[in-house]
């Protein structure tokens, strides 16, 4: 396989790393010492830095003053900035910025996506529904009355949602199909109820009492929910990917310096082969994912819908990350848990995202539905 990025993608990459490198993971309090959130807002500084970087336009078409770039470029993006825990609605913001210039109408995007490119506007998505386990369409109720859409409902988990500006929400209609709506978080009706994360960030319940929304800010576009959810999946796992590398290099380091017996612990064989055991789970991530994001960008066919391809990026993400934090946490022993060392910062983190991405069971049984429903060898 040919991953081979493009001379534009490789220019985001470094400048994300410009940005982040002065990101410390432990600038806000624990989560493990905090009985609540670790902060009261995102950062706020960074969100700025990224504007100025141009990164938060970095998918957004020239019309919009972006550079228009792919999904796989905001992929990279958010794998430098796992690698340092970025507190940013960035990938929710992204891709609802994305899921708009493509679905939503003229009017919504230039209204919008300027804003969002100059760091103006922050974006979120409602994408859990009641329990995280059923459809997140199905939890909302949605209906045309003259120039608004009337909205009736509740969502849990709603990431960032208590200081984002906007809402995506999905719902759906009388008879079947799915829209999308984006509800400025103040509208009326809207409340919000305050939840924790188990990486210590602001979330919300989200729930909507005859929310009137206007027509214009609701995307009715067939497929545009379903595109959406599979790149906010998909980003995930590019989060999972980098928080992935960065704790690896994490062991790496403590374990070339630790010794035991006159040695680093590194040499033993019994501590090498865990570590390359990792080593292989975050290279089978970064070959799923950016098969994932090659469907999403390309629209390529295959064998498969891109649901599949989302499905094996989750599975080995999922999985993969977890594995990857218990390891490092075995191998740094009880130093692992002090709450002076950003590990467990970053085990916090793993098992929010792995909670975000589902259980690898269950993606194991959509992809077998899929290979059900599609015969290999017949484009889906």
């Amino acid at each position: 396989m040919d991953f081979t990025f493009t001379e534009e993608q490789l220019a985001a990459v470094e400048a994300a790393k410009a940005v982040f490198s002065g990101v410390a993971p432990d600038a806000v309090p624990s989560p493990a010492l905090t009985a609540g959130a670790v902060a009261e807002d995102f950062d706020r500084p960074l969100w700025a830095r990224l504007a100025a970087s141009d990164l938060l336009s970095l998918v957004l078409d020239a019309e919009h003053g972006g550079a228009g770039l792919d999904p796989i470029a905001l992929c990279l993006v958010l794998r430098e900035s796992a690698k340092v825990l970025a507190r940013l609605p960035l990938l929710e913001t992204s891709a609802v910025a994305l899921t708009v210039q493509r679905y939503g109408q003229a009017e919504l995007a230039r209204k919008l996506l300027p804003a969002i490119g100059r760091g103006e506007l922050a974006l979120t998505v409602a994408a859990n529904g009641r329990t995280g386990h059923d459809g997140a369409e199905l939890a909302v109720t949605a209906r045309r009355d003259g120039e608004h859409w009337v909205f009736d409902g509740m969502q849990t988990g709603v990431p960032w949602a208590p200081t984002c500006d906007r809402i995506a929400v999905p719902a759906h209609t009388a008879d079947g199909h799915t829209v999308l709506a984006l509800v400025p978080r103040a509208e009326r009706g809207v409340t919000l109820a305050e939840q924790i994360s188990t990486s210590g960030e602001r979330f919300a319940e989200l729930r909507l009492e005859a929310v009137r929304v206007d027509a214009d800010a609701v995307i009715t576009a067939d497929g545009a929910w379903e595109w959406l959810r599979n790149l906010l999946a998909t980003g995930t796992c590019a989060l999972a990917l980098g928080l992935g590398e960065a704790v690896l290099t994490l062991t790496g380091q403590y374990t070339g310096k630790r010794e035991q017996f006159g040695h680093p612990v590194a040499t033993f064989q019994a501590v090498a082969v865990q570590a390359a055991d990792r080593y292989i789970d975050l290279r089978a991530m970064e070959a799923t994912l950016w098969q994932a994001a090659w469907r999403i960008s390309t629209g390529a066919d295959s064998a498969l819908p891109v649901a599949g391809d989302v499905a094996v990026a989750k599975i080995w993400a999922s999985e993969g990350v977890r594995r990857v934090v218990q390891t490092a946490q075995h191998l740094h022993g009880g130093f692992g848990a002090d709450t002076d060392y950003a590990l467990h910062r970053y085990h916090a983190w793993a098992k929010q995202l792995e909670l975000s991405l589902g259980s690898a069971a269950a993606h194991e049984e959509a992809l077998g539905d899929l290979l059900a429903a599609h015969p290999l060898g017949q484009p889906a």
